[in-house]
């Protein structure tokens, strides 16, 4: 096993930790004269805290993340090897991005656990007890929020709350916990970032305690969507504790949805008025940029260097199909036929997009093809270097800010919760929140909402954030067969082939191609077997435990 940390400081700021990890137990090892000189000063507990924000999770961000939150859950088609695996459900516990996507989440945990738990030791004496506290606050945000996706994607995960501790125990065979620990760990994490966190940083992109508690209005309402099935009352409480945080955020924390929704997707528009929690990101080199664009972006014309592997990427059908007129986020999630961007290749006056693009030299040669479902991705893709002053570069570098919780989520976290065990509600303040995000799109507001329209709103919202596999799993907590049928019934298999007729339209016409069903009825039914990612084999290899039953965390 081994163990590891390497520093690495620029221009004063701690920016990232480089880990070779081979399972979920490494943690990161500093010499402790090393530690004991560096913890001297509160700018050396910021910077230990700064590396949370980045660097230990691109793992989990550069594949995973995607291939579960959005091909999984139906909304990026993407059939190409152990990717498409998510598209078609056909993973198992071999699936390289299952495996770095835990591994990429315990990496997390670890960085955290460090700050945590061996911060404190260090630098008391030579730091004030205040700032300590703070950090420790920020480091149990930053370990609950990767324990939240842990279990929302694995199930059954263990609890490591101490990884030194549990690397020197020599006792590394340890159980799954059942979920409902790893709910009350969550929550116990971010109730104690929420009293201990300031409200506003020095220093933007840090977690505060609105952050907080806007994350942890989100848990609440995930475990009484857990509940909803075996315990009413409970369930309520969480969903009124939902409600009340999320209401405290978005009346006293002074932040505000940004006016214009594309903005949000600007790297000159990192950490926003409307951003809770984010990725830090920047450009420079390989492990410290978002490599979203890199994986998403259509073709080297966006993104002015190698790099763009997104040219046969694309929403579904079934995102297509419900998608409704007028909506102005559609053109900031996606690319389609005749859309122009004046702040890609800003030096030739911007890009347009066409479902085929030419060379208007030569119209025997194609730039850019067709993509299966005539669009390509837009968010996150944010065009060249130039286009950005220099915030991206290869080694998939770019640097904006991967978003993991913003305003306007809490807004429809306090509707979620007010329709609560119903089916629908009339709640006044829910459908003022539902409504402000709805009038921005430049959608008509409603005078009710039943769960299921909620989940179009968040799908349309948050669409290629990776959050609506999430919004499924809470469907399937409520409603599991309707859940099930859903993912069964979505027309995620349909492509489109150009029509080779004499009399065919145009090919930058949708009408000049043939809707086509790939699977039988255009669909794949989905197995619930296949709720819960599977944890990667070699971890099962490693610790026989993880094949007996869950256990409860024993809390101290």
């Amino acid at each position: 096993m081994k163990k590891f940390i390497n520093i690495c400081l620029l221009s004063g700021t701690l920016l990232f930790v480089t880990s070779c990890n081979e399972d979920f137990v490494d943690v990161p090892v500093i010499d402790q004269p090393s530690v004991d000189n560096y913890y001297k000063s509160e700018a050396d507990v910021k910077a230990a805290t700064a590396t949370l924000y980045g660097y230990p999770w691109f793992e989990f961000n550069d594949k995973f993340f995607w291939a579960a939150g959005e091909e999984l859950a139906g909304n990026l088609y993407h059939t190409w090897d152990q990717e498409g695996q998510f598209f078609y459900y056909s993973y198992g516990d071999g699936n390289t991005h299952i495996q770095g996507g835990w591994r990429g989440l315990y990496r997390v945990v670890s960085y955290a656990n460090a700050v945590i738990n061996d911060m404190p030791v260090f630098a008391s004496g030579k730091v004030p007890d205040a700032a300590i506290n703070e950090a420790i606050a920020e480091a149990r945000f930053i370990r609950a929020s990767a324990y939240y996706m842990l279990t929302e994607f694995f199930g059954e995960v263990p609890i490591i709350e101490n990884s030194t501790d549990l690397i020197t125990s020599n006792n590394l065979f340890i159980n799954k916990h059942t979920k409902n620990s790893v709910y009350e760990f969550i929550k116990r994490d971010l109730e104690f970032a929420a009293e201990n966190l300031p409200p506003v940083q020095s220093q933007a992109g840090r977690v505060t305690s609105w952050s907080a508690k806007g994350m942890l209005a989100k848990i609440h309402v995930t475990i009484a969507q857990y509940l909803s099935q075996t315990n009413a009352s409970e369930a309520t409480s969480h969903f009124n504790a939902a409600k009340s945080l999320a209401q405290e955020v978005i009346q006293n924390s002074g932040l505000q949805l940004m006016t214009d929704y594309g903005d949000l997707f600007m790297i000159a528009n990192n950490n926003n008025s409307e951003s809770l929690f984010a990725m830090q990101f920047m450009g420079g080199a390989y492990g410290i940029g978002n490599s979203r664009q890199a994986n998403w972006a259509r073709s080297n014309i966006i993104t002015g260097n190698t790099e763009a592997w997104g040219g046969y990427k694309s929403m579904t059908y079934d995102f297509i199909e419900n998608m409704v007129k007028g909506d102005k986020r559609i053109k900031h999630i996606i690319m389609q036929n005749g859309d122009h961007y004046p702040d890609i290749n800003k030096a030739q006056g911007g890009y347009t997009y066409k479902i085929v693009n030419r060379d208007p030299k030569d119209q025997n040669v194609v730039l850019e093809s067709a993509s299966a479902t005539l669009n390509n991705l837009k968010k996150y893709v944010v065009g060249t270097s130039e286009d950005n002053n220099g915030n991206v570069t290869t080694g998939q570098a770019a640097g904006i800010n991967q978003y993991v919780l913003r305003l306007a989520d809490v807004y429809l976290i306090y509707v979620e919760a007010a329709i609560g065990l119903g089916e629908s509600t009339t709640d006044a303040t829910a459908l003022q929140y539902l409504n402000r995000i709805r009038s921005r799109a430049g959608l008509s507001p409603k005078n009710s909402v039943t769960f299921e329209e909620l989940l179009w709103e968040r799908r349309m919202e948050f669409a290629l954030e990776s959050l609506y596999w999430f919004d499924l799993k809470r469907y399937y907590y409520r409603a599991p067969s309707k859940m099930v049928a859903v993912m069964s019934a979505q027309k995620r298999d349909f492509t489109y082939q150009r029509d080779q007729s004499g009399t065919a339209a145009d090919e930058n016409s949708v009408a000049g191609y043939i809707l086509t069903e790939s699977s039988a009825g255009g669909s794949i039914p989905f197995q619930e077997a296949k709720i819960n990612l599977p944890i990667p084999a070699s971890e099962k290899l490693a610790n026989p435990k993880f094949e007996e039953p869950a256990v409860e965390y024993e809390f101290k």
